[in-house]
């Protein structure tokens, strides 16, 4: 075994650059590339990586400490090679600018703030200074960090600073951001004490549900609704999954009905590209997307979660039930990344495993429609001649009006209900 120091990697040309988080501690075993701090600049945060694995036995830096390429980092415990570690090697080679750089940082770059209001500049806010996290918090609430005043070390803006501002902008009749929906007039929410009409408990809301609660209220207050509603003949479909699910149980797959609606909402998807489209952040461009990736909303112990499946069009029923499977477990777990979240055109809602007969979804922005899947139950249906019995399951699905009008919708949903009542539109 041996001990390395650990130096910052080449970082550009900055220098004195403040740490704004500390990533890793003492005892610590890191990958090779793993992140240990985080840095900040004028332009942007950027995670520095290892450029070896092995065991932290120092920390060298602490928070609020400004580095530059070559400040040592950390001590780490490593196995060594011939006297000198091969991943020795790759840290030198780190540290020279004109040689092939390997452990670069990760350099994201800066959101990029909305125009601050005349308002808020003569309030003379300058806020902005918040770590990774807490600028992802804002910008999931629709909120810019520069409008945040922070209470945290040198100003810095924390979670709390973000979750007061938002309430207080909710509170006075605005939306959370600087183009929420302002000018609705909203009466503050009802405080009551609970406690004078009896025995209460109070549970806080878990960090998703602030998070998806805030995007959720935005979203119903800026798309216009509309609804449609459809059932589905999935009898033939029932029939063949369970003729099918003993075979896929041998396979390790799990084949619920949701595989298939997916695949179905895929090939709806193709026939109807403005379905997989997203209005331009300025409201005058319509972005058509040449990928399917659909997300599928799985409810947890700490809120809802919406993983997704990418290139959904390309894949075939058991891939797809494996990936289902896989992804609802990592969302159960708490194991989800933002990767497996993130790029979704398109989601599907299924209370089947609940009950329920309708109930309309609210649209996920930027994507233009979502679908909302109830419980399939048996229904006389008339062919002409008889009365007969079919497994129907609802269908409901909502768009931004803004992008999809009535007639393109019905279509769409009408395609989803074929394809599901129909397998061979599935499958081929």
């Amino acid at each position: 075994m041996a001990i390395q120091t650990i130096a910052v990697p080449d970082i550009g040309e900055y220098k004195n650059v403040e740490i704004i988080e500390v990533l890793v501690k003492v005892g610590d075993l890191i990958k090779k590339e793993g992140s240990v701090i985080t840095l900040e600049t004028d332009k942007a945060t950027m995670e520095v990586p290892c450029a070896i694995a092995g065991k932290i036995t120092k920390l060298l830096v602490k928070l609020g400490d400004k580095v530059s390429q070559g400040s040592p980092m950390m001590e780490l415990e490593t196995e060594a090679v011939g006297g000198e570690s091969k991943q020795n090697d790759d840290q030198k080679n780190a540290n020279h600018k004109d040689e092939p750089r390997r452990g670069e940082p990760s350099v994201r770059p800066a959101e990029t703030a909305p125009t601050i209001n005349n308002d808020v500049v003569k309030a003379g806010v300058s806020g902005g200074y918040a770590s990774p996290a807490i600028r992802r918090l804002a910008k999931a609430l629709g909120v810019d960090v520069l409008t945040i005043p922070g209470t945290g070390r040198k100003d810095r803006v924390t979670q709390e600073d973000v979750e007061s501002f938002v309430k207080s902008r909710l509170e006075a009749g605005g939306g959370a951001g600087n183009n929420s929906g302002t000018g609705l007039n909203l009466l503050a929410d009802p405080m009551i004490d609970f406690t004078k009409f009896g025995e209460i408990e109070e549970q806080p809301l878990s960090r998703i549900k602030k998070i998806s609660g805030a995007n959720l209220h935005r979203n119903w207050v800026k798309v216009p609704h509309i609804t449609f509603f459809e059932d589905a003949d999935i009898t033939v479909l029932e029939e063949f999954r369970s003729a099918k699910k003993t075979e896929a149980e041998k396979k390790g797959v799990k084949l619920t009905p949701l595989p298939f609606i997916v695949k179905a909402v895929a090939k709806a998807l193709e026939a109807y590209p403005e379905m997989n489209s997203s209005l331009s952040g300025n409201g005058e461009k319509l972005i058509l997307k040449k990928y399917i990736h659909i997300g599928v909303a799985v409810d947890t112990p700490a809120g809802l979660m919406v993983p997704v499946i990418r290139d959904a069009n390309k894949k075939g029923i058991y891939d797809i039930a494996k990936e289902l499977t896989a992804l609802s477990l990592k969302a159960r777990e708490g194991k989800l990344t933002a990767a497996d979240m993130q790029g979704g055109c398109f989601t599907i809602s299924s209370l089947g495993n609940i009950g329920t007969q309708y109930f309309a979804p609210i649209v996920n922005m930027p994507e233009v429609g979502i679908l909302g899947v109830s419980k399939s139950t048996i229904k006389p249906i008339w062919d002409g001649k008889n009365f007969l019995p079919k497994l129907m399951l609802p269908l409901a699905l909502s768009v931004d009006h803004r992008v999809i009008d009535g007639a393109y919708a019905a279509k769409f949903v009408v395609r989803v209900s074929e394809c599901l009542s129909d397998l061979k539109e599935i499958i081929l």
